[in-house]
């Protein structure tokens, strides 16, 4: 029969363990980018963008640089951005649905729902500054 003393230490070596054991901690958060440009080449008419989703002038969609899409390899597909007009302050945001081939890394091609939120469609460029919302979130 075991002792009380060995009982003990074998209870007291159970709890050390568990307690010692790693914690699986929380994912951490990826370090927010802000990117400055222009919203490239005045705005697009949404259709079948490269997310897969057919959208229309009245949506809210972006097309992000073509070579961040790639980079990411299509993972910011309907993340949100927020974006500022960096002349009024102004914040619009927009979901990412599709890609853009002629825009440099900090330019975006807004459709006409957010484009028209910052100016009438006829302003052609705006100087934007931009980062993405966390996955999940939503206006």
């Amino acid at each position: 029969m075991m002792s009380f003393v060995t009982i003990l230490s074998f209870l007291f070596a159970t709890v050390l363990m568990v307690v010692s054991a790693p914690v699986e901690t929380p994912a951490e958060l990826d370090k927010r980018t802000t990117h400055t440009g222009r919203a490239s080449g005045t705005w697009f008419e949404p259709g079948l963008g490269n997310c897969g989703n057919f959208n229309t002038v009245n949506d809210p969609i972006i097309a992000i640089p073509e070579t961040l899409y790639d980079e990411n390899r299509g993972s910011n597909c309907g993340q949100w951005i927020h974006i500022v007009d960096v002349s009024t302050g102004k914040v619009v945001y927009g979901r990412t649905e599709d890609s853009c081939p002629g825009c440099g890394g900090g330019d975006l091609d807004m459709s006409p729902a957010v484009f028209q939120k910052f100016a009438s469609l006829d302003v052609g460029i705006l100087s934007i500054s931009w980062y993405f919302m966390p996955q999940g979130w939503s206006p």
